[in-house]
């Protein structure tokens, strides 16, 4: 294994090396059990409703549920408008621009922060995912208050596009007046040390700032961080 590909936890390394009903381990593929579907429910205290998500492991990555998704499932259950910590404040900015707010969502998966964000902030969200996010995306744009996503930097073959879709939605296109003022905030979980070579390009072009750090877990030496990404010259207060 190459050293910028250690992982923090191995039986994490495991389960994200699954992909199509497959392990790659050591140049070895084996093919696995097929996994049942499951179900998980979410119980949302501040609008006291429930939400139950359907996963599909054996289909991949992206049909199931990571860490990440549910640090901002319970951030969203928590946030209140008067709330004065970085994650209620970025979102109350961004809210305050227009009512209803306008969300979108990188690398949706599930969907679940998605239907979280709508069902709680009363927002209008798109939730987004490969391969169709891009094309749409242009047209769109212009409509959304805050961009957010969940475990969305994992490939590292995956870093550049990610890269050039923040440069559009933050930055703007750098034609005409001046773009929309966005924020993209990115709940986040440190697997590899090749990840640092992304937020090393980001820091370079965007304000990245820490908004929320969740403790280490029983089954992760590291906890999830959700990160705030702006224009350079973006003040929150």
């Amino acid at each position: 294994m190459n050293s910028d590909d250690e992982e923090i936890n191995p039986v994490t390394m495991l389960l994200l090396n699954t992909d199509n009903n497959q392990l790659t381990k050591n140049g070895k593929t084996t093919e696995l059990a097929p996994l049942p579907v499951q179900d998980k429910t979410y119980h949302f205290t501040s609008i006291n409703s429930t939400l139950t998500i359907r996963q599909l492991p054996s289909q991949g990555l992206s049909f199931q549920l990571w860490p990440a998704a549910e640090t901002f499932v319970k951030l969203f259950d928590t946030y209140k408008p008067s709330n004065t910590d970085p994650f209620s404040v970025t979102v109350t900015k961004c809210a305050n621009d227009r009512k209803p707010i306008r969300i979108l969502e990188l690398g949706s998966g599930t969907g679940i922060v998605g239907i979280t964000a709508a069902a709680i902030l009363g927002g209008e969200v798109t939730v987004t995912d490969l391969p169709h996010v891009l094309p749409n995306m242009e047209y769109n744009v212009g409509d959304f208050d805050l961009v957010i996503g969940s475990d969305v930097v994992y490939h590292d073959n995956l870093y550049e596009p990610l890269i050039q879709t923040l440069k559009y939605l933050l930055l703007g296109s750098g034609e005409g007046e001046k773009d929309k003022e966005r924020v993209f905030l990115m709940g986040h979980l440190r697997r590899w040390k090749k990840e640092s070579s992304f937020f090393k390009k980001v820091r370079k072009m965007f304000r990245v700032d820490v908004v929320h750090e969740d403790g280490p877990s029983s089954v992760s030496r590291t906890g999830v961080v959700v990160y705030r990404f702006a224009r350079k010259d973006a003040v929150f207060r």
